[in-house]
């Protein structure tokens, strides 16, 4: 081995730099492994909860971006929103985000090698990788949505293939509709726009039909008029199958976190204010030297967000109450509060 470390982290995504950067301020020797270049783009929502927001916070970063002041479904005639009670959230583009989190990691003092983590072998004392050359007491894997070191070490479960959702994302050079994340509800998935600028919109669709962009915004037909092809900026990202099992995120030295550790849905907006969290959660465990307990503290703190989602992610695959959530929401404007207020 070339190099030794208290972690190695194999991927340099929002999770894999939050956690570097938790674990550097609290005294760890940390090196990132991360092949793609700076900054990192990918199929992303890029709206920011409140939650994310403070986690950002906590970690000492503001972030540029536009303000989102709440959440607003809507699906046909029906209209159900509700602001953030606790803080506002960020539509922030992925660049920017993974660009200022990089930043803050090299200032840390962090190593980042341009390499993929690819052999991965551990013992009682640590976790080698000859593609690195690094040997560390603990392995991170923040290698995204369909981690190769999960696959590796097979801690990954079955899912239902014909349950299995999609998302696509595309900006549009408009202005936003309003200050809220807009969500609206078709028959086969849903659109989310995210106010990325004055000029700016983010577009992400979610669905289990496989289609391309434009054919899936079509089942949208009000809001497609609203989006001319002509406004389209860069090119659609896609990302899935989005619902990914996982059987543990403790195996020996290796530790899971962000996407890698397990992904209900993008549903409810909350991937990247979980990968934070996720980070924080496995940071302080190893700190107190209670690396086994990480699971629980993740099962802990994940769970308001994966029973919210499961619930919803049921309702939405079952057609009479998919057509119900949101007329139902509108009925009862307090209790779509609540949720919000939950997710925030």
């Amino acid at each position: 081995m070339n190099r030794t470390a208290d972690l190695l982290i194999a991927g340099g995504g929002p999770a894999g730099l939050a956690t570097a950067l938790y674990a550097a301020r609290a005294g760890f020797d940390v090196v990132v492994a991360e092949p793609r270049g700076t900054p990192i783009d990918k199929a992303c929502g890029e709206g920011l909860m409140p939650g994310a927001v403070r986690e950002l916070r906590a970690l000492g970063l503001e972030v540029p971006g536009h303000p989102i002041t709440g959440i607003r479904y809507r699906q046909g005639p029906h209209l159900a929103q509700a602001e953030f009670r606790r803080g506002h959230g960020l539509g922030v583009r992925r660049t920017l985000l993974h660009a200022a989190l990089h930043t803050a990691v090299v200032a840390a003092g962090v190593s980042v090698l341009p390499l993929r983590v690819r052999d991965v072998r551990q013992d009682a004392t640590g976790v080698s990788d000859s593609a690195t050359g690094v040997r560390a007491r603990w392995l991170v894997a923040a290698d995204g949505l369909h981690s190769p070191v999960r696959r590796s070490l097979g801690l990954g479960a079955a899912t239902s293939p014909d349950r299995s959702r999609y998302g696509l994302r595309r900006h549009y050079a408009v202005e936003p509709p309003s200050s809220y994340v807009e969500v609206h509800w078709g028959p086969y998935g849903e659109a989310y726009l995210t106010p990325l600028g004055p000029r700016l919109l983010g577009v992400a669709l979610l669905t289990a039909r496989r289609a391309p962009f434009d054919e899936q915004l079509a089942g949208f037909p009000a809001l497609a008029a609203l989006l001319p092809a002509e406004a389209a900026v860069g090119t659609v990202r896609g990302a899935g199958p989005l619902r990914q099992r996982v059987r543990t995120r403790v195996y020996g030295r290796v530790l899971l976190v962000g996407d890698a550790a397990g992904y209900v849905d993008a549903l409810t907006g909350e991937g990247l204010a979980l990968a934070l969290a996720g980070a924080r959660v496995l940071v302080d465990q190893l700190r107190r030297g209670t690396p086994g307990s990480y699971e629980t503290a993740w099962q802990r703190a994940t769970l308001r967000h994966r029973l919210l989602t499961h619930g919803l992610l049921r309702a939405r695959q079952q057609p009479r109450l998919a057509d119900l959530i949101v007329p139902t929401a509108a009925r009862l404007p307090r209790v779509f509060t609540l949720a919000v207020d939950a997710l925030a």
